[in-house]
Order: structure tokens, then C-alpha cells, then sequence
């Protein structure tokens, strides 16, 4: 059953991403903006205007563009970058993984350490710790991330000069490969503090999520038969409580990843960080659509993947699933 179930969610998954393709497509072709307009002037000659339109394919049917760009993306093709005539898959193949590591590394210690967190705040409730630790992390995730951000950086980066104020290598660094790039000292001693503003902005939502739902799972018939078997309550707390607590947080997570999204591309901005978020920005005040179309159909599928995700780890924390 739980197959089945999996099936059902992939092929949603696929008949989302087509929707999302689809309109993201058509979106950009509606639009009143002409993005011709950064390499066309008035002055060019008719004749050469018309074989630069043709270039880019701009000059047939919309519906005809569109069974172009799907064919093409079948391949691994996303165009022509309309401002730096290069191929849009080559432009962003590296800014795509920086911002997977940043984004990624943020959201994975947030889940974890406001999981942990949200155990402890349940198990102390009523106290000063629990009250305090509500306290501030809501003031943390109430600030603008941009904001927090900036005196991070400005503390820490400006002040102490414990970190760098911005970029991902420290310029005029070399690297042979993939892995001497993101897997050294260097990277990591950039990365912390823009990892660091997204942990921390993002970590409330899981923190609060588990603390609640452990607070409404201790009243639970199988938590008294636990506690009738003299279980201690550390191992009640972590090892019967947090377990089924888990769930509503496995669903907010994809919520979570779709808004460190937008959040990622302020930050990205706020620390010079060569991502996709600074790509997007830019091809977006340029008119550059071959750009911005990949970057948000590459920043939608995370959200899309995220879901199934989701899906298939709450199949296997849920037994109920698999007969539902």
C-alpha cells in the first residue's frame, strides 16, 4: 500500500513541475516588458533586428516556443542568456550549487537543532528556560532576515573580524574541482555566518511546532502506560513523545524550505554571496527571461522535490499512511 501511495505522490510531483513550467513559460511571455530592449535599439538596422529576434526564436507562435523550450528541456536545455549570449544551463550550473550548500546547510541545522530545542522547551515547560528560549527566538524570526543579517555581519564580520564580511573563496584563491571547491576550510570559514543568519531566523518554526505538539502527545493513553512502566521521563520525552511529535514538523517543512527561498536571495545579497539569488535579482533588472525562467523553475522544484520528500518520510514515520 505504502507503494501505491508513493506512486500517486511522484506522479503529482511530475504533473506539478509541468504546471509550474508551464506557467512560468507563459508568465514571461505576457508580460508587457520587452526584453529585446537591452540589445535592440532604434538604431540598429530592421534586417539585423529581425535576425537577432529570430536568434532567440521570438519571432514564432508562442504556442510553437513553448513545444520548443519543453523539447529543449527534456534535454537539459534552458536557452540563451538574452544578456551574455551564453548558454543559461552553464551560467548557473555553479551559482545552483552554491546556493544548494547555503540553503541546504541552514535548513537541515535549523529542522535539527529546533527539534532538540523544542524536546527541551517541552520537557522544561513552565520554567525560565522555556519561557526565555520562547522569547527570543520569536524576537529573532519577528526581525527582518535582511536586517539580522547585516549586524551579524557587522558584529562578527566587522567588528570582530571573525569571519569575512562577504563573497564564497577569498579572491584569488584557486580550485582544481568540485571538491577541492566547496569541501575546504576556506568555503566553510565563508559560509558560516550566512548559514549561521538562516539557522537561527528559521529556527522558531520547528522549535515551536515541537514543543507544542510534544505538549498535546504527553496527555496520550500510551505515554501513561509508559509512565506506569516506571520509564523515566527523559526517555519518554525522546523516545516515545518526540517520535510521533515529528510528524506535524516532517509537513511544515517543505512550508519552511519555500520560504527560505525568498529569504535566500536578500541574504545572498547581503553577503555577496555568488548564488542563484544574486543571479535571479540581476537577470530580473535586466529583462534577461531565458535567466529567470530557469531560476525559478530550478527554485520552484526545490519546493516541489521538498514535498515528495515529505511525503515519503512521513510514510514511514506514520504506519497510518500505508492504509490510508
Amino acid at each position: 500500500m505504502r507503494g501505491r501511495y508513493l506512486l500517486k505522490r511522484f506522479i503529482l510531483m511530475i504533473v506539478t513541475l509541468w504546471v509550474l513550467v508551464t506557467i512560468i513559460f507563459f508568465l514571461f511571455r505576457i508580460m508587457p516588458a520587452d526584453p529585446t530592449a537591452l540589445f535592440i535599439g532604434a538604431s540598429l538596422h530592421p534586417e539585423s533586428q529581425k535576425m537577432m529576434i529570430k536568434q532567440f526564436g521570438l519571432d514564432k507562435p508562442k504556442i510553437e516556443q513553448y513545444f520548443i523550450y519543453m523539447k529543449n528541456l527534456f534535454k537539459g536545455q534552458f536557452g540563451i542568456s538574452i544578456r551574455t549570449n551564453e548558454q543559461v544551463i552553464d551560467m548557473l550550473r555553479g551559482k545552483i550549487w552554491n546556493t544548494l550548500f547555503m540553503m541546504g546547510t541552514s535548513m537541515i541545522l535549523a529542522m535539527v537543532i529546533g527539534v532538540i530545542l523544542g524536546t527541551i522547551l517541552a520537557w522544561k515547560r513552565g520554567t525560565g528556560i522555556d519561557t526565555g528560549g520562547i522569547a527570543i527566538f520569536l524576537a529573532l524570526r519577528s526581525a527582518p532576515e535582511f536586517w539580522l543579517g547585516m549586524i551579524i555581519l557587522l558584529i562578527f564580520g566587522y567588528i570582530l573580524q571573525w569571519f569575512p564580511i562577504g563573497l564564497m573563496l577569498t579572491p584569488g584563491r584557486y580550485y582544481s574541482g568540485f571538491f577541492d571547491k566547496y569541501f575546504n576550510w576556506d568555503f566553510v570559514h565563508h559560509l558560516v555566518l550566512p548559514v549561521f543568519t538562516m539557522t537561527i531566523f528559521y529556527l522558531a518554526t520547528p522549535m515551536l511546532v515541537t514543543r507544542n505538539s510534544i505538549l498535546d502527545i504527553l496527555h496520550e493513553d500510551f505515554i501513561e502506560m509508559a509512565h506506569a512502566k516506571g520509564l523515566t521521563s527523559k526517555r519518554i520525552m525522546f523516545r516515545y513523545a518526540l517520535r510521533n511529535a515529528l510528524l506535524p514538523v516532517v509537513t511544515i517543512a517543505p512550508l519552511m524550505l519555500g520560504f527560505a527561498i525568498g529569504g535566500q536571495v536578500l541574504l545572498e545579497k547581503v553577503y555577496s554571496w555568488p548564488g542563484m539569488g544574486r543571479e535571479l535579482v540581476e537577470a530580473v533588472s535586466s529583462m534577461d527571461y531565458p535567466v529567470v525562467q530557469a531560476a525559478f523553475l530550478f527554485l520552484g522544484a526545490i519546493v516541489i522535490i521538498g514535498n515528495f520528500l515529505a511525503d515519503v518520510l512521513y510514510s514511514y514515520l506514520d504506519p497510518r499512511v500505508k492504509v490510508g
